[in-house]
């Protein structure tokens, strides 16, 4: 009888975990195709399923020596990273318990000179491995819930505290100290000198996140994600697309290609990709008299642009929650991702929601929540 229950329980709970998907996809399922006026519109943007050399890329095979390709010419550019930290553990500062989670405050190694503070949630009573996201922004407050002096806490960027809630173990981290300074960003081995991009340094930082929250007993390696919003946006789709370590991704509103006419699709500064010694360039809009530098520069003209970072991603799925910077004309870069995809066999991989302005809202995060629940929990 006993045994007879267990069968009974393990098919119900099989029918709900397929309710659950099959409700969670009709929710987002919307996003991920363009208006018909924007179907099979590439813009301006060179193929990713190009060779350098000009050689179309037919096979998955091919895009497998494509990607490498790609890699390799953005490496040039950004710098090479020093070697991650893939075996540290948490080194535990603080304790509180919320409640339905557990909220640590914890210290890792990101950079090969800093350990920066963050916060682990931690849900109770979740059996087995759960799935995970790790969040970035200026600072790891604002996504528990936390406003700073600096930074008072806005709407609906409490993302680690939310994803908690619905059964996520979250990595809350930022840049409190550097954004303060005005510096934002990470500069290794020092800013003075720089040898790897300050976005790209970013990225490598969250994948040391990813390494460290991936080593929790508690943790599914396989299925951990990112977000960010705005600078965090930038953050996390760098993080995601230079590694193939994370599941799933979501960029909101960072824009999500180059363009100068947009001064909060600020790429040029000397914190994201245009690094030059102070002291800085003026902050704002390129201009002769305010030129960009360095990388950045060399970039443009050399004809790169984002997206193929971008189709780096493929099949991992990631969704543009695209405000003001990131309007819905964005799908045509975003349609050089759904063409990779569409070569690899996959399709639902290349998502986008838009609303007005660039805040968050609250429809805009509760499709953040669920495309992060129906490829992390149910994929």
């Amino acid at each position: 009888m006993k045994k007879f229950s267990v069968i009974i329980l393990t098919v119900l709970s099989l029918q709900f975990a397929h309710g659950q998907k099959a409700e969670l996809f009709r929710a987002i399922s919307p996003y991920f195709s363009p208006p018909d006026s924007l179907k099979n519109d590439f813009g301006d943007f060179r193929s990713p399923l190009l060779f350098n050399d000009g050689t179309p890329v037919k096979t998955a095979q091919q895009w497998a020596k494509r990607k490498q390709e790609i890699k390799k010419d953005w490496e040039n550019y950004l710098g090479k990273w020093p070697e991650l930290y893939k075996d540290q553990t948490f080194e535990y500062l603080d304790t509180t318990d919320k409640g339905t989670y557990t909220q640590y405050t914890v210290r890792f190694k990101w950079t090969p000179n800093e350990s920066t503070v963050g916060f682990l949630l931690v849900p109770k009573n979740v059996k087995g491995k759960m799935p995970a996201v790790v969040t970035v922004f200026y600072n790891a407050e604002t996504s528990i819930g936390i406003g700073t002096q600096s930074r008072p806490l806005a709407p609906h960027r409490d993302f680690a505290l939310q994803l908690a809630n619905r059964g996520f173990v979250t990595l809350a981290i930022g840049t409190k100290e550097a954004s303060e300074r005005n510096e934002f960003s990470l500069y290794y081995p020092s800013i003075d000198s720089v040898s790897v991009q300050p976005l790209s340094m970013l990225g490598y930082a969250a994948n040391n996140a990813y390494y460290v929250l991936a080593n929790r007993k508690d943790v599914d390696a396989k299925k951990i994600g990112i977000v960010g919003h705005s600078f965090g946006g930038k953050w996390s789709m760098f993080a995601s697309c230079l590694t193939d370590n994370f599941a799933a991704a979501v960029w909101s509103d960072p824009g999500i290609v180059m363009q100068e006419d947009r001064g909060s699709i600020n790429y040029w500064e000397p914190w994201y990709l245009g690094f030059h010694p102070k002291p800085w360039r003026k902050r704002g809009l390129i201009t002769k008299e305010n030129p960009a530098y360095g990388v950045y520069d060399r970039l443009r003209k050399d004809g790169h642009n984002l997206h193929e970072l971008h189709a780096l991603m493929a099949p991992r799925p990631f969704l543009v929650s695209g405000g003001s910077e990131d309007p819905v004309t964005q799908w045509r870069p975003l349609n050089h991702s759904v063409a990779v995809n569409k070569l690899l066999g996959y399709e639902n991989r290349v998502a986008m929601t838009n609303r007005p302005k660039h805040a968050l809202t609250e429809d805009a995060t509760e499709n953040i929540y669920k495309f992060f629940e129906y490829f992390l929990k149910y994929q």
